[in-house]
């Protein structure tokens, strides 16, 4: 009996947390009317794309839309989880990022599409990530268990290592996908001369090189791409590029912004996009 008690009560606490956190998630939704009104704008989009791609049959892109629908409601989960809380700036700009990545992205083939699409949203990538390795510093530092000293420069090196840091790990995902599910997430790249060693007829380290690239011929079949099949080094060296110039840049504004304690002239920039811990007050 007592067992079965225990049970009963330790269900009942379960019921009562799951509540719990379903109230605390819708009041976090609607917490700022900025970003409430950004993410109820999204979330119909993306309804809307996904029965239009279920009409269509299209299940591979309704799973995006899923993925999207899914994802866009991380941040205010992030939030009541971590009781943390995200400026208007920055939880807009992730909204809209998920939905640029995966909808325009995905759905509507905007990285095939649009030049330069994946090149723009790489970078601002490295921008938000060197914010969030920014701001987990400060927030740390806040514990009195953890308090540390750091000058500017090592405050944004660290920032600048996190965002590198998540850009690689991006990258070996995407090679991961494309090796074993076969996709193409590592965008291809036409080029009409590279050099290689293993072409070396001494099998030496000698480069080799080919140029004025024509047309590659596969199993006999001319591929008629104007040039060599690049399989994506090309894209992953871009990809790192920009994201190192996005992480660059917010470095540079956050170092002068620690070194001028909040009254450099990109302070609006980092307020916008610094995570607070929230405090026990608002909470209640």
């Amino acid at each position: 009996m007592a067992k079965k008690k225990n049970l009963l009560q330790s269900m009942e606490e379960d019921r009562r947390n799951r509540r719990t956190f379903r109230q605390a998630m819708a009041k976090e939704l609607r917490e700022h009317k900025s970003s409430f009104l950004v993410f109820s704008v999204l979330r119909i989009l993306v309804i809307v794309s996904l029965v239009r791609q279920i009409m269509r049959g299209s299940y591979e892109s309704a799973f995006f839309c899923l993925l999207a629908l899914c994802l866009l409601y991380l941040p205010s989960w992030l939030q009541v989880k971590l009781r943390i809380e995200l400026p208007p700036p920055l939880e807009i700009t992730i909204l809209c990022f998920i939905y640029a990545a995966e909808i325009l992205g995905e759905v509507n083939a905007f990285y095939v599409v649009v030049p330069n699409w994946d090149t723009m949203l790489h970078t601002l990538n490295g921008f938000l990530a060197a914010a969030v390795g920014f701001s987990m510093v400060i927030l740390l530092n806040d514990n009195e268990k953890l308090t540390f000293e750091l000058s500017p420069f090592f405050l944004a090196l660290l920032a600048f290592c996190f965002s590198m840091t998540i850009g690689v790990l991006w990258e070996f995902f995407e090679f991961f996908m494309d090796q074993v599910f076969q996709l193409d997430m590592q965008k291809d790249t036409v080029i009409q001369s590279f050099s290689t060693v293993v072409l070396d007829p001494s099998h030496g380290n000698t480069p080799i090189r080919l140029e004025d690239i024509r047309d590659v011929a596969v199993n006999g079949t001319s591929l008629g791409l104007g040039g060599y099949l690049d399989i994506g080094l090309i894209d992953t060296m871009k990809d790192l590029l920009v994201n190192f110039i996005g992480a660059v840049v917010f470095s540079i504004f956050g170092y002068f912004y620690t070194k001028h304690e909040g009254k450099s002239r990109g302070a609006k920039v980092v307020e916008g996009l610094k995570i607070q811990r929230r405090e026990k007050k608002s909470e209640e």
